[in-house]
C-alpha cells in the first residue's frame, strides 16, 4: 500500500512539473476560478431579488453546495485519469501496456492525469464553506470540523466512485456514458434546492443511489443544527465509502471482460 502510494504521488508530481513547464499555465487557473466563481450566481441574483425561501437564505444554500462542489473538485483532481479513461486510455489500446505491468491498475490509472488547476474548484469551494459559516454565526469547534472534513472526504470518495463507475462500464461500451453527467456535474447542481422543497424522488435518488445528501446536506445541517437527527452528519464516510466499493465491484467486472481494442 506504502509503495503504491510513493508511485501515485510521483506521477502527480510528474505531471505537475511537465504541466508547469508551459508558460501559460497560471492562465487555467484563472479560467477554472472564474467558472467556479460564475456557476452560483444565478442563484445568488434570484436570492437578492425575490428573497428567502422560509428559512432558507443564501448562505444556507451556499454552504450546502459548497460541500458538494469542494468534493467533487477533490475527486476531479485526485482521480482525473478515470475521468479520461473511457475517451482517451480504452480506445486508443492504452490500457493494455498498464496491464502488462507489475502495479495496481487503479494506481496507474487514477494517476495518470492530473492539472493543478482542477485544484481551483476545491480551494474556492472551502473558502465558501467558510464564508457560509460565518454568515450563518456559526462557530467552529474541533468536532464540526471533523464533521466537515469528513464529508468533503467521503464526498471525494463518492465523486472517485462515480469516475470509477463510468470507466467499469466503458469496458462494455468502449465510449463513456452522455447519462453519467447527471452523476458528476449536473449532479452537484441539484444542492442548491433546499432539501425541504426538494421532489421526493430526487431526494431519494440523491440519498440511496447517488448519495448526494449524506455528503452535503446532512453535514451541514448537524454543524449548523437545522433539527435533523445529528447522526445524519456521520455517514459522509460511510456512505461515499459504500458506493465506492459498488463502483470497484463494476470496474474488476470490466477488467476481468476486457479484451483488447486491437490498436
Amino acid at each position: 500500500m506504502i509503495a503504491e502510494g510513493k508511485i501515485y504521488f510521483k506521477y502527480l508530481r510528474m505531471h505537475l512539473l511537465s504541466g508547469m513547464e508551459y508558460k501559460g499555465w497560471w492562465l487555467m487557473l484563472i479560467q477554472v476560478f472564474v467558472v467556479v466563481i460564475s456557476d452560483p450566481i444565478a442563484t445568488i441574483l434570484l436570492f437578492s431579488r425575490f428573497g428567502n425561501i422560509g428559512e432558507w437564505t443564501v448562505a444556507h444554500i451556499i454552504l450546502v453546495y459548497a460541500l458538494a462542489v469542494a468534493s467533487f473538485g477533490l475527486a476531479e483532481s485526485l482521480c482525473r485519469g478515470f475521468d479520461y479513461f473511457p475517451w482517451q486510455m480504452l480506445r486508443s489500446g492504452d490500457f493494455d501496456r498498464l496491464l502488462l505491468r507489475p502495479r495496481s491498475l487503479f494506481v496507474q490509472v487514477a494517476a495518470s492525469r492530473f492539472h493543478l488547476h482542477r485544484l481551483v474548484r476545491p480551494i474556492t469551494g472551502i473558502c465558501a464553506i467558510g464564508w457560509a459559516l460565518s454568515e450563518l454565526g456559526v462557530s467552529l469547534t474541533p468536532g464540526k470540523i471533523a464533521i466537515l472534513a469528513m464529508a468533503l472526504a467521503g464526498g471525494c470518495i463518492m465523486y472517485c466512485g462515480v469516475f470509477v463507475l463510468t470507466s467499469g462500464l466503458a469496458f462494455f461500451t468502449i465510449k463513456g456514458l452522455d447519462w453519467i453527467f447527471l452523476l458528476t456535474n449536473a449532479s452537484y447542481q441539484i444542492t442548491r434546492c433546499p432539501e425541504p422543497y426538494m421532489p421526493r424522488a430526487l431526494k431519494s435518488m440523491f440519498s440511496f443511489v447517488l448519495p448526494m445528501l449524506f455528503i452535503s446536506f446532512y453535514p451541514a445541517a448537524t454543524v449548523c443544527g437545522w433539527g435533523y437527527p445529528q447522526w445524519l452528519g456521520y455517514l459522509s464516510l460511510p456512505a461515499g465509502t459504500a458506493f465506492l466499493g459498488c463502483s470497484l465491484l463494476v470496474w474488476r467486472f470490466g477488467v476481468r471482460h476486457y479484451k483488447s481494442t486491437g490498436s
